[in-house]
């Protein structure tokens, strides 16, 4: 029994449906609940200090996984299409699947990587993969994306596996999606709909909710398709036409006025981002003004960017070994080797092709970046291509600090699960990348030389400050002894004189008292 549908609705067969299999269900249930295993869980799910990765209280991670794990989709149920139109007004239910992809360009091992990055989505939205089918082309099929030749022998491959979906491995316009439809006679999928599927699945907050329904509202818009009676042309001014009286209108059709509803809904959700966006700008310029450095966990899905917070931070938050299962940014604070208290925030996962439809909903998610002291970028070191991980997430950041207008904040890279990685494969990562820390958080392997890294690189972004504080501001001293560095401090009958390397936040906070004919600030 595989995910089911998080809208809460489910089709039962009879033929899945009896009293035997009710009571092997209610076992297997059972034991996810209990009996969590660590592959299940992730491979970096065990926190150090916990007897199993477990605690007597859960925490609030572990509370979203068994919450997320209780809801599984049926299998055995048909999305066999009597009528191809009507695909766009029922909810995406992957199960049986079949991939199809086109290699472009670049070489096997990359058509191949990305081949294998869609099965991982597919089966993280809860689907069942059977086959896979790549085909070289110098561009896609302007029909039906892999052509009629190869349209075919997918309907012949659906028929034998017996899958009921499709899933291609890039954007498909609408008339590619219906024409491959109208070929293989079963759902067609993009990637770009099966990535929103498994955000609208894995959104929790308020903020996440309206933003993965604002992206789905944008992929949908130009993809409605008019079925039946329902959609025909209304009388408009002509009377007694098609009937008579009753049925004089605007002349509007039912499917204009479904996207006359859709983006009045994309406008009122577009509203209630900004004002959510006014209050995450207003928690972000408080923590600023805090003093507190701030570094932004960035990367690539999956790569461990939860798992490493929990590492530093001693936090529980969800971790899962599944692409984009942390949606939501979350914020913890932790001190460093050094005493220096630091805030880490921990965002979503990047991947390949990243649809565009997410960048701008989750836009004022992704600006927690741009108010960072540092960016920690994780890479996970198993992947095949980790080079091209490093460059996905880099385009993306890159084209959002673009968007802010601010300084891009300096970047630390983090080498994660060293310990699965070929130790050829890691020789060469290390000499590709010698700025870079290597770790494992599964295996607790570097962790203390990064929490080092971390304290050296931020002493190294403070400024030199030279202050004379009236005796009244105790506050702005205790802070420099909390988060800067001291040179030199004398007291004198205005007040104290301190020479000391503060954060460039705190720097600013003192920026009124700056001593004159010393370092300034």
């Amino acid at each position: 029994m595989r995910r089911n549908d998080t809208s809460g609705t489910s089709a039962w067969s009879p033929e899945a449906f009896d009293a035997d299999s009710l009571e092997h269900d209610d076992r297997d249930e059972s034991a996810d609940a209990t009996d969590i295993s660590g592959a299940e869980r992730g491979d970096d799910a065990v926190v150090p200090g916990r007897r199993g990765g477990w605690t007597a209280d859960p925490t609030t991670g572990e509370l979203q996984l068994d919450e997320r794990s209780a809801l599984r989709r049926v299998a055995g149920l048909s999305t066999e299409l009597t009528d191809i139109t009507e695909v766009e007004y029922r909810q995406l239910r992957l199960e049986r699947v079949v991939l199809v992809g086109v290699w472009t360009e670049g070489s096997a091992a990359s058509a191949e990587a990305s081949m294998a990055e869609l099965a991982r989505l597919a089966e993280t939205a809860g689907s069942e993969v059977l086959e896979a089918l790549i085909q070289r082309r110098d561009r896609p099929d302007p029909a039906t994306y892999i052509g009629s030749g190869k349209a075919d022998e997918l309907r012949a491959v659906v028929l034998s596996s017996g899958a009921d979906t499709v899933i291609c491995d890039g954007e498909l316009t609408p008339a590619q999606l219906t024409a491959l439809e109208k070929v293989v006679k079963v759902k067609v999928v993009d990637r770009t709909a099966l990535i929103l599927d498994i955000f609208a699945q894995h959104a929790t907050s308020r903020e996440g909710k309206a933003q993965v329904a604002l992206a789905q509202m944008e992929y949908m818009l130009p993809r409605l398709r008019g079925w039946g009676e329902s959609m025909s042309r209304q009388a408009g001014g002509r009377a007694g036409s098609n009937g008579g009286v009753g049925l004089r209108g605007p002349g509007e059709t039912k499917i204009e006025t479904d996207r006359r509803r859709i983006r009045e809904r994309m406008a009122k959700l577009r509203r209630e981002i900004r004002e959510m966006k006014t209050a995450r700008d207003t928690k972000r310029a408080r923590r600023t003004s805090s003093g507190v450095p701030a570094v932004a966990i960035v990367g690539y899905t999956n790569a461990g960017k939860s798992s490493l917070m929990n590492a530093l931070t001693g936090s529980g938050v969800l971790v899962q070994d599944a692409l984009f299962a942390t949606l939501d940014p979350t914020t913890r604070r932790a001190q460093l080797e050094d005493g220096r208290e630091v805030v880490f925030t921990d965002t979503v996962g990047f991947v390949r092709h990243l649809p565009t439809q997410l960048v701008e909903a989750f836009r004022s998610t992704l600006e927690e970046v741009t108010g960072a002291d540092l960016l920690l970028h994780v890479v996970d070191g198993s992947d095949a291509l980790p080079m091209e991980q490093i460059k996905a997430v880099r385009e993306v950041v890159t084209d959002v600090v673009r968007e802010s207008g601010n300084p891009a904040p300096p970047e630390l890279l983090v080498v994660n699960k060293i310990d699965e990685i070929d130790p050829v494969e890691l020789t060469r990562l290390r000499a590709m990348l010698p700025q870079a820390e290597f770790v494992s958080v599964h295996k607790d392997l570097g962790i203390d030389r990064l929490r080092t890294r971390l304290g050296e690189v931020l002493g190294g972004l403070d400024v030199e400050v030279s202050v004379l504080l009236p005796y009244n501001r105790g506050d702005l001293l205790a802070r420099i002894h909390a988060d800067g560095r001291i040179e030199h401090s004398e007291h004198t009958e205005q007040g104290t004189r301190v020479q000391a390397k503060v954060p460039r936040a705190l720097a600013a906070a003192l920026s009124g008292y700056a001593h004159a004919g010393a370092a300034g600030v």
